[in-house]
């Protein structure tokens, strides 16, 4: 009897690894087992009778995004497990940090953020919730972190020149605070106070005049500091380091004392709550790379979504991740829905 009997996990986009636990699958010969997306066959990365782990398809269709995983083997065609596959909303781009969704209207944020000290033509690009990019900002360096704050107003750090923009309604981006290092990751809470992330070390929170103090110190990081707000008040900061597969989730309470709220994952970066509490966050974990969800107390941790290249993620209204890699910006259909502090 051939059955497939769990998948890990349960969506993804092209590319990313899937672990299979099963039972009677052939793994003698590669050229007869298949693992089947919709229509679509697997890359088989390794197999055994009782574990799989495989690639998903790149070649997948629209109308694929939603089927099941089933596995053949030896003339044999298991049960069939659903499997949700990431829609591509954009390529071409250069996200460094989660995209940003309006969340008035669902609209998604990103970036085309280039080298340091390069400008672009088009800086932020918008995705309506059609899934069509258009220009949004041209006129700013190397834009980095994007938050909403609870008056539907976009803000953009540059890790150009350290300073926080404001996107006006005629889309001009305007500076709001100066000198704050090499300013990378942004999370405004419900009052309107927002936290910077120098990636040098630093921890900036801002009032709503765009005054800046020093709210908190933590480890350089060789990339980015990604911020994220918690249900629970606490702010959550990931920054890639050279600590390998045991890199932490910090958690900085209202008075900026720094603590560990999750050790063990392979460079974290973007990162989000759900109402909840739980986290989620884009990293490495057990061998397998994509968005990682954490237990609101830390003591469990599992793949999420699968995916190789990973920098961001946000939720919609929908229940659906809008994943950023380095270049392209996916939604899959997840039943997430977002934790918002600005409203």
């Amino acid at each position: 009897m051939l059955e497939l009997q769990s998948v890990t996990p349960t969506a993804g986009v092209p590319g990313g690894y899937v672990l299979i636990t099963c039972a009677g699958f052939d793994a003698s010969n590669y050229t007869d087992g298949q693992v089947l997306f919709g229509d679509s066959a697997g890359r088989i990365v390794s197999a055994s009778a009782t574990r799989v782990v495989v690639a998903v398809p790149e070649d997948l269709t629209n109308k694929e995004l939603t089927a099941g995983i089933r596995l053949l083997s030896g003339g044999r065609a298991s049960n069939l497990v659903p499997f949700s596959v990431a829609e591509l909303l954009a390529d071409n781009l250069h996200p460094v940090a989660s995209p940003a969704v309006d969340p008035e209207n669902g609209t998604i944020y990103t970036t085309l953020s280039g080298g340091r000290g390069k400008k672009v033509d088009v800086a932020v690009w918008r995705i309506g919730p059609e899934g069509k990019a258009v220009p949004f900002v041209d006129d700013l360096m190397n834009p980095t972190g994007l938050a909403f704050d609870r008056d539907g107003v976009l803000f953009i750090t540059s890790r150009h020149d350290g300073t926080v923009y404001r996107v006006t309604p005629f889309r001009e981006a305007e500076p709001f605070a100066r000198n704050l290092g090499v300013a990378t990751g942004i999370a405004i809470d419900r009052k309107g106070t927002m936290y910077v992330g120098d990636r040098q070390g630093t921890i900036y929170r801002i009032d709503r005049l765009g005054s800046a103090v020093k709210f908190a110190e933590i480890e350089p990081s060789l990339a980015a500091y990604h911020l994220a707000l918690g249900p629970d008040g606490n702010l959550y900061v990931t920054a890639p380091t050279p600590a390998g597969s045991r890199e932490s989730i910090h958690r900085i309470t209202p008075l900026g004392k720094v603590s560990t709220f999750f050790r063990g994952l392979g460079r974290p970066q973007g990162l989000a709550f759900d109402p909840e509490g739980a986290c989620y966050v884009c990293a490495s974990i057990d061998g397998l790379r994509g968005v990682v969800r954490i237990s609101p107390e830390g003591d469990d941790a599992r793949l999420f979504i699968a995916g190789a290249r990973f920098v961001g993620i946000a939720f919609d209204d929908q229940g659906r991740a809008v994943l950023a890699t380095n270049s392209e910006i996916y939604r899959v259909p997840v039943g997430v829905k977002p934790y918002v502090p600005t409203i």
